[in-house]
């Protein structure tokens, strides 16, 4: 296929400069164009039907172009020119409709993302016949086979207020995680009575796990996300900062967390844990836990005792026996060496709430000391995440999950990938800020 309008992959590493360095922008890369910029009509109609598809393609991707024109290239013989017509913004619905159904996977997912970012618009357009138009499209692509299709259409309306609700309540029904996950966790259209019949129906653990990280988790639903006995689902529950926990559900994952250790963390860390509960949390997690719930809690006097001489005994314990129990940091050095600590595993312990874990990974991924990574996610600023991620070999969306579920940055602050992929920070910027950090954290120790 030729390249003109061939889609740049994503995730390109980022080549790594030490802070300070002066770093140019390339020249950018002109083409030249085969089509003059002023054209008729009917050379317009020429130019699709030319031999070179490199011609049609350059054509297909004007926004100046007829759309009867446009129409008729989107039945072109080429890959390429059809999807540079999927992507086109001035193409009719019409023949978007076409596109819907046509044979090559790639047309099909640039068609999806652009009616997908239409969509939270919807109401505003003019022609009741477009906005028809373009929801049957919606409809055609939200049933695509490919997985794929679906999972960007759904990314792209999960925030929609006027999408059409048949199609987000059979995207939240979706058999595949990266489908169903994004409206779950975010679409406003989704009521707690449909919310409910998901879970009673038998949801994922992916869509159970997105489920909780809601932004208004009710308390019928932190009941049913507990009772699920899923225990990734109930860590990422605990972590979410916009729910509050009634004392009652909160006991019964203390029954849970016993044992499970993916739970002591972030339970650990909930505002809400009553006296009675963090003594008896105190019972059976580790001293680095204990020391958590030092920091997190306003303890009277006897609980604080009691905290503290379990601090002591754990610590005793911890290091008397015959192997000595294992730290985070030992944790993440072995994924390290066995080449296991990745963005997947990172983003796995935010989602559980393990806050220790990530800053530890983020610092030996990115070779920054963990005082400095603790120090940027503490700053709730976008931006300061965003530098850690990258300089720790993260992708722009992983960045964006760090801010968001172990950072708590505000909305407003959040700082999104650039086209979905990209950084919106030059590296320039990034290196700015981790120098900053890194300056601030020793003025800070000294």
């Amino acid at each position: 296929m030729f390249g003109l309008f061939k889609r740049k992959k994503p995730g390109i590493a980022l080549k790594r400069l030490p802070p300070g360095t002066v770093t140019e922008k390339p020249e950018p890369v002109t083409r030249r164009k085969l089509i003059p910029q002023d054209i008729t009509y009917e050379q317009a109609k020429s130019y699709a039907k030319h031999a070179d598809r490199n011609i049609r393609g350059e054509l297909a991707a004007r926004s100046d172009v007829k759309p009867e024109i446009l129409y008729f290239m989107a039945q072109d013989e080429d890959t390429d020119v059809r999807r540079a017509i999927a992507s086109n913004d001035a193409t009719p619905r019409q023949a978007d409709l076409v596109l819907a159904r046509d044979k090559d996977d790639e047309v099909r997912c640039d068609l999806a993302l652009k009616i997908g970012r239409l969509i939270p618009g919807i109401s505003k357009t003019a022609s009741e016949r477009l906005q028809d138009v373009t929801l049957e499209v919606l409809e055609v692509l939200a049933r695509d086979q490919l997985p794929r299709v679906r999972a960007i259409i759904a990314e792209e309306i999960k925030h929609a207020k006027h999408a059409p609700q048949p199609v987000v309540s059979r995207l939240a029904r979706d058999v595949e995680t990266i489908v169903a996950a994004p409206i779950l966790e975010y679409s406003p259209l989704l009521s707690d009575y449909e919310l409910m019949e998901i879970i009673h129906a038998g949801a994922s653990r992916g869509g159970l796990q997105a489920i909780a990280r809601r932004a208004n988790v009710s308390d019928k639903l932190a009941k049913a996300i507990v009772d699920a006995n899923d225990i990734a689902a109930t860590a990422n529950l605990l972590a979410n900062p916009n729910t509050k926990l009634k004392s009652d559900i909160l006991d019964r994952v203390v029954d849970m967390a016993e044992k499970q250790e993916p739970l002591h963390e972030p339970l650990a860390r909930r505002p809400e844990l009553s006296v009675n509960a963090i003594r008896r949390i105190a019972t059976f997690v580790s001293s680095s836990i204990l020391n958590v719930l030092q920091a997190e809690h306003e303890l009277d006097d006897e609980t604080a005792k009691v905290v503290a001489e379990a601090v002591k005994k754990r610590i005793k314990e911890e290091g008397s026996g015959a192997e000595p129990a294992e730290t985070v940091a030992s944790k993440v050095a072995k994924l390290q060496d066995a080449g296991k600590l990745n963005e997947d595993s990172i983003l796995q312990a935010a989602q559980s709430g393990q806050r220790g874990f990530v800053a530890e990974a983020l610092a030996l991924k990115g070779a920054v000391s963990v005082g400095v990574v603790n120090k940027m996610l503490d700053s709730r600023s976008g931006k300061a995440v965003t530098a850690v991620s990258w300089k720790a070999g993260l992708s722009a969306r992983g960045s964006m999950k760090l801010q968001q579920l172990v950072a708590r940055v505000p909305a407003n602050a959040m700082i999104h990938a650039r086209d979905g992929v990209k950084f919106a920070l030059s590296d320039a910027e990034m290196l700015w800020f981790l120098t900053y950090f890194q300056e601030f954290t020793t003025r800070d120790a000294a």
